[in-house]
């Protein structure tokens, strides 16, 4: 481990555009490059060192493990299987069975995770160190810029403590070989970060109203938002209250966003989702348009979005949400606007079938390719062919997209979307974000908490599942009211954040065998490469590693022991 946090050092501080010296006493003062030791003296530094702290935050995706945080927990849930190729490694079933039974040899899964997840945590810690020896020009601006570093490494340790559980807790940009820390020591920090970015960023920094000054950036809202997620998940799993943060105050601060004013429920919720809302006009003959409704990244109910870009390649430059190729349908491009990807986190048909009629979120959340026609084409039957644990179902909202591009010749073809349209490579430069906090988990999570207004918080987003549009463009929105119990708000949650990474965490803060009932209850018969075959799981394989998952091989070997692998692993 000491050897890769050297690396990320080194790769701190290029991010930041600086340089050491020599030694001692050849040691000089540059007159033209930055060091660690003189970078961090202005405002204008620590925002730029902050925009470096983004990006490292980015590359947690953009670096490419195979099992960013969102995909996996996908994997890890009842909502999706591991799919992919039939010939590919089996290294999603392992994850996704719990069971290194499948793939020995898949040691280190979750490698390159883990490093880029570290080395986001380092960037950040660099600059909150050097907090101090800034010169600000107001104690909100200090607040502010400290405030979003604070909040992205509670973020980081959020997820990583989610997944690994037993991880060191660095605080300082350091290259010491630490020990995994005491689970209750890192959730501490986390609460500390969160809480020090919710008092601490001014309400006003990024106003929803003017999105152009909101893109992607942390707020005080969706620090209070992500406080109430990691309190619930941590009381959840483990049965304390932090020390840090108190439940009132938790729930004080979900108060807070609802009554800001900033945010409300997209009318219709096919409109949050952009293959949900979208969808293409014409032929070849007469072109082609785009119709949609989509309310776009930065639409009013979205609080938090991890944002990308078009402009990675393979030199080193990394932006894109290379997890969406995951998600998305194998084979190729088949209709728009759904585009092409590795087959991945294919979905049960149990699920499809689990929503209540009348629902509108499972026809935008989910792509049926019988329904949409998709899987009766010739090209479609060839390549089920090459798809292991089929089931003519895959995640809509988070998927690759595609749309009709018009040559300088005047022909019309079915394309990527970005190819022709933007720039990049379709594997590594989808520009799609994650919306990591939306305002209808806002409600559920005061309902949760016990809000005096709970019965209406969940009565808003269950209605609006329920939602239809007039032919005159208007919504019509039921009043039906739903039982306030804590199964329908759960049940409420299973619905609304359908493949939004939050099922599987849902779970486990229910308890392990939870989690384990429901995910061997979502086993059912699946086409491999064209054969029937059953997807089965045992509850055991995830009871016995608590529901977490494997320490990377080689960061133990690295730390030379220091490093224990988790429990079943």
């Amino acid at each position: 481990m000491k050897t890769k946090i050297l690396s990320i050092a080194a790769l701190s501080l290029l991010t930041i555009g600086v340089t050491s010296c020599g030694e001692n006493f050849l040691e000089v003062q540059s007159k033209t490059e930055g060091t660690t030791g003189n970078y961090y003296n202005s405002e204008s530094a620590a925002s730029r060192a902050l925009i470096g702290c983004y990006d490292g935050w980015q590359r947690t995706v953009s670096n490419g493990p195979t099992f960013a945080f969102q995909y996996l927990s996908e994997l890890l849930s009842d909502e999706c299987f591991g799919g992919t190729g039939n010939n590919d490694a089996r290294n999603s079933a392992v994850v996704d069975r719990f069971d290194m039974g499948e793939d020995n040899s898949q040691q280190n899964l979750h490698n390159t995770l883990w490093e880029s997840y570290y080395a986001a945590i380092y960037r950040c810690n660099e600059l909150i160190q050097n907090e101090n020896n800034i010169t600000w020009t107001s104690d909100a601006t200090h607040g502010q810029l400290i405030g979003e570093a604070r909040a992205m490494r509670g973020i980081l340790y959020f997820d990583m403590v989610r997944v690994f559980e037993n991880i060191p807790l660095l605080t300082v940009p350091s290259t010491e070989n630490v020990p995994q820390a005491p689970v209750d020591d890192v959730y501490e920090q986390i609460f500390a970060d969160l809480k020090y970015a919710a008092e601490n960023i001014p309400a006003n920094a990024y106003p929803k109203a003017s999105s152009s000054t909101n893109d992607g950036r942390i707020t005080c809202y969706a620090a209070k938002a992500m406080m109430a997620r990691a309190y619930l998940f941590y009381n959840g799993v483990y049965g304390k209250e932090p020390q840090t943060v108190t439940k009132a105050e938790v729930l004080q601060g979900l108060e807070d966003i609802i009554n800001s004013g900033e945010y409300s429920l997209v009318p219709l919720y096919k409109n949050l989702w952009y293959c949900a809302s979208t969808q293409w006009e014409g032929s070849d003959q007469l072109g082609w348009k785009e119709v949609s409704t989509y309310a776009g990244e930065d639409n009013v109910e979205n609080i938090l979005t991890m944002k990308f870009n078009y402009t990675s390649d393979y030199n080193g430059n990394a932006g894109g949400n290379n997890a969406i190729q995951m998600f998305s349908v194998r084979g190729g491009t088949f209709k728009a606007p759904y585009g092409q990807g590795w087959g991945g986190a294919t979905v049960p048909k149990n699920f499809y079938n689990s929503f209540p009629s009348g629902d509108q979120r499972r026809d935008a959340s989910i792509i049926d390719l019988a329904g949409e026609g998709i899987e009766a084409t010739d090209a479609y039957q060839k390549a089920i062919l090459d798809q292991r644990e089929y089931t003519g179902f895959f995640n809509k909202k988070y998927t690759a997209r595609s749309g009709y591009h018009q040559s300088e010749s005047g022909s019309w073809s079915l394309t990527h979307y970005w190819d022709g349209l933007m720039a990049g490579d379709f594997q590594i430069s989808q520009p799609i974000g994650y919306t990591l906090i939306r305002y209808a988990d806002v409600l559920l999570m005061a309902a949760e908490l016990g809000s005096s207004n709970a019965q209406s918080y969940l009565n808003q987003v269950h209605n609006r599942a329920y939602a239809t549009e007039n032919a005159d463009g208007t919504v019509s929105t039921p009043n039906m009211t739903v039982a306030l119990t804590q199964a329908n708000i759960m049940e409420e949650r299973r619905l609304e954040f359908a493949f939004e990474g939050i099922r599987y965490w849902d779970l486990l803060r229910q308890g392990v065998n939870v989690a384990a009932q429901a995910i061997v209850a979502s086993g059912e018969k699946v086409l491999n490469g064209g054969n029937e075959a059953t997807v089965t799981f045992k509850a055991e394989n995830i009871t016995s590693k608590r529901g977490f998952q494997q320490i990377p091989l080689t960061q133990i070997q690295l730390s030379n022991g220091v490093l224990k692998q988790n429990a079943g692993w």
